[in-house]
């Protein structure tokens, strides 16, 4: 688990004035536009884009905005003063009016193309072009990127009208899923595990835009209705948004040989992958060849314990394709994700998604993306064997060096300082077989009870008297392996370290977004407090209304147990 990021002790921005001079656009100054794209960023019309890594685009704001919240929490790690947030033309620019800027700060924002492969397989059908040339950011734009206390950070617009990469859609984002993106990206950063971040979060007053979702208790698998949504704009904040499909992408146009410049292209994006997400891991001064190999072997511990770390706390990406597979190794886009509850390893809250993209086959499609990463980077070697053979090998280790990760954070959790297959296997089939509850569970099991009593409300039906005597046994096994005589309080400590008392529960989240609608912001500040803090025991108030089951009329509802994208 990473440590949470310590406060800033530089001087605070106060306005948007100094705001703009921590201005530092690598990627635009780095990076080619597009050879076909508008000098003033007018391009919303979907089309296809055959090269360069990134096409201008001039978001179109949300009209009348209103703020409804922002992070105090990376405010403070950015040494951004929260008077910010009154300042008009921040709150303007954030918006997506960002012809409010002055320089340094350009006056066009950007959106990139990447590539899709779900599994290993290579996908075109989803451009509208069928060739790959018109995926990418639909409706993400990004619109600064500057120098915090010395640290590379990139903000880009969710929501901020469409790009050349829309597919015909809008280009917004409703209030629905922005609620769900800004509160998960913290509560990620909170559990300490690396994710993109949250900045701020608009609502327009006015526009209004129509999606497809579920009647108020549906047990329909898909919507059954289409909603009028509030349009609102949420700011994500991260190193980069480089994510693998976009070294794919490339890589496919070098196989394909497509242009003239497409092996120089993939250079350039891999060099810039190192320098905006690698550059403290990787010495400048070696060949390019032997930064491609580190870029694979840091990428692949990375992403590995990402994923472990997933698992950990119960989160569920939902889609785990290439293209939301940050190349950085942090978590990537909030769409159809979900943390489990009722403990099921096929837990899968996307009705899109599919067993292939369940909980417990996170690792395994972790595999196929970073098998992708290796593909996409291998024409860089320039046909040298030694450097494929060391890359090969970086890549056939991933599966092994997962499976020992995981063990490892499973022995954690439990409180052991040796993983035991026989113990945890069991420990699931039990959970599976009581209907536990996967975040109580392990947190009640971090007090060490001596019997099943203590952890009785972590389960969902009543044990039966033969599930009594298995989960007694179950636990007499574990007290022998944990060796509570050592210190128990210790032990208790550290499994707590690792098991939250609160997490994301999405019958929880849905009144929020539902007040939120009506102009009520007042339990979205609840929920950013309460789940800033998730491992902490908080108030018995907070504890009676947060860390409890879910009820029962919730279980099969759509929108709550289920959901097709938030969009």
């Amino acid at each position: 688990m990473l440590p949470k990021s310590e406060p800033s002790t530089y001087k605070e921005t106060k306005n948007f004035s100094e705001f703009s001079q921590l201005a530092d656009f690598s990627l635009v100054n780095s990076l080619k536009a597009d050879p076909q794209s508008t000098n003033d960023g007018n391009d919303h019309k979907p089309r296809p884009v055959y090269s360069g890594h990134y096409v201008p685009v001039i978001p179109i704001p949300i009209p009348e905005p209103k703020y409804v919240a922002h992070s105090s929490i990376l405010f403070e790690e950015l040494g951004l003063s929260p008077d910010l947030t009154k300042d008009k033309k921040f709150s303007s620019f954030f918006s997506g009016d960002i012809k409010v800027a002055d320089s340094p700060i350009n006056h066009f924002g950007w959106a990139t193309g990447y590539a899709l492969s779900i599994y290993g397989t290579e996908y075109v059908q989803q451009c509208p072009f069928g060739t790959g040339d018109g995926y990418g950011d639909g409706r993400a734009i990004s619109v600064f990127e500057g120098l915090f206390n010395g640290k590379r950070m990139e903000m880009q617009l969710k929501g901020g009208g469409p790009t050349p990469y829309c597919r015909g859609a809008d280009g917004r984002a409703v209030l629905r899923s922005s609620v769900r993106e800004f509160l998960a990206q913290e509560f990620m950063h909170a559990l300490g595990i690396p994710t993109s971040r949250s900045l701020t979060l608009y609502v327009s007053g006015t526009e209004i835009v129509r999606r497809p979702w579920y009647t108020k208790g549906s047990k329909y698998f898909e919507p059954d209705i289409m909603v009028d949504n509030h349009a609102a704009i949420t700011t994500r904040v991260a190193p980069s948004f480089l994510r693998v499909g976009h070294l794919e992408l490339f890589a496919r146009r070098v196989r394909s040989n497509s242009h003239d410049d497409a092996f120089n292209e993939l250079t350039i994006i891999v060099q810039h992958l190192i320098d905006r997400n690698y550059k403290e891991e990787i010495d400048p001064s070696i060949s390019f060849n032997e930064k491609v190999i580190k870029l694979a072997y840091i990428y692949r511990k990375r992403l590995i314990s990402l994923i472990a770390n997933w698992m950990r706390v119960g989160y569920c990406q939902g889609n785990f394709n290439s293209d939301n597979c940050a190349a950085g190794g942090f978590t990537l886009d909030y769409g159809p994700f979900g943390f489990c509850e009722l403990f099921d390893p096929r837990f899968q809250p996307w009705t899109g998604g599919g067993k292939h993209f369940s909980f417990f086959n996170q690792p395994f499609a972790a595999e196929i993306n970073f098998k992708m990463f290796c593909k996409s980077i291998q024409p860089l070697l320039l046909k040298n064997k030694e450097d494929i053979e060391k890359l090969d090998q970086i890549k056939n280790d991933f599966s092994k060096l997962m499976e020992k990760e995981m063990q490892l954070i499973w022995a954690k959790k439990l409180g052991l300082k040796k993983y035991n297959a026989t113990l945890t296997n069991e420990l699931f089939n039990l959970m599976v077989i009581s209907k536990a509850d996967f975040t109580i569970f392990f947190r009640k099991l971090s007090h060490i009870p001596d019997n099943i009593s203590f952890l009785k409300d972590s389960f969902y039906l009543p044990l039966t008297e033969e599930l009594h005597e298995k989960w007694n046994n179950w636990l007499k096994k574990w007290q022998g392996c944990i060796n509570t005589s050592s210190n128990p309080k210790k032990i208790s400590q550290l499994m707590k370290k690792v098991n939250p008392k609160y997490t994301w529960r999405e019958w929880m989240i849905v009144p929020a977004y539902e007040e939120a609608d009506e102009g009520n912001y007042n339990l979205i500040k609840e929920l950013q407090s309460i789940l800033s803090n998730p491992y902490e025991e908080q108030s018995w108030e907070i504890s009676q209304k947060y860390d409890r089951l879910k009820p029962k009329e919730y279980f099969n509802n759509g929108g709550i147990s289920h959901y097709s994208c938030s969009s």
